[in-house]
């Protein structure tokens, strides 16, 4: 991946720090969770096609469960039970249910952090 991606990746922590933050976007807080919630999930998801396509190129085609599965070859085992524990929360926290309570601040505030993490503790 190129320069492209770490820019993309960047910028989607942006957005999700600007949805936690900024009060004065246009929606309900529920929206802005779940909408930092998918950016924040699309830049873990970025960082882990990075580093597998640096490992093992052309596992694009695969699914992001089947990517998190393999990502444990390629990096701590830690790191990757880290990053699959935190995508499946993110997963449940981008979806509206209307049976569910969606993701509270303070919950995406936590993914934040540790997406942020394992953004740099990725190998590239």
């Amino acid at each position: 991946m190129t320069g492209a991606a770490i820019t993309s990746i960047d910028e989607l922590l942006l957005t999700a720090d600007q949805l936690l933050s900024d009060p004065s976007v246009e929606a309900s807080a529920a929206g802005r969770h779940r909408g930092a919630s998918l950016a924040l999930r699309t830049a873990l998801e970025i960082a882990v096609d990075r580093t597998l396509d640096a490992a093992m190129p052309g596992l694009a085609g695969i699914t992001t469960r089947a990517k998190m599965l393999c990502l444990r070859c390629y990096t701590a085992a830690t790191t990757a039970r880290r990053a699959n524990a935190v995508w499946s929360h993110l997963c449940l926290g981008c979806h509206y249910h209307q049976y569910e309570i969606g993701p509270t601040r303070n919950q995406v505030h936590s993914w934040r952090a540790e997406v942020s993490e394992l953004v740099r503790e990725l190998p590239r």
